[in-house]
């Protein structure tokens, strides 16, 4: 059984920083990349950021320069630290495990993050 648990979410003011962190535990054989993705009211879900094992990383474009994705690979966890955050980033954050970037295969239950002006 694959489980998947984020933290970190909550509101923050325009300008603000915010860190996620997600644990992923059972068994997840070869979908060893983690990421991000966020869904906004009304919108899709879009990818926010995805990591390798090896720490090649795909970044969305409106999040580059101001996220960075970690990871702690003994401990299955990943971060997403935001920095200059803006009132458009507020959405849901989902964890998630896949194969290859851009093709999620296990994901969280979701963090919300609201940026307020």
């Amino acid at each position: 059984q694959v489980r998947i648990v984020e933290s970190g979410g909550g509101l923050v003011q325009a300008g603000g920083s915010r860190t996620l962190s997600c644990v992923a535990s059972g068994s997840i054989v070869g979908a060893r990349v983690m990421g991000w993705y966020r869904q906004a009211p009304g919108k899709q879900r879009e990818l926010v950021a995805e990591m390798t094992p090896g720490g090649s990383t795909n970044y969305a474009d409106s999040v580059k320069g101001r996220f960075t994705i970690s990871r702690d690979n003994a401990k299955n966890t990943v971060y997403l630290q935001m920095n200059s955050l803006k009132p458009e980033d507020t959405a849901v954050y989902y964890c998630t495990r896949g194969v290859s970037f851009n093709n999620p295969t296990y994901w969280g239950q979701g963090t919300q993050v609201t940026v307020s002006s």
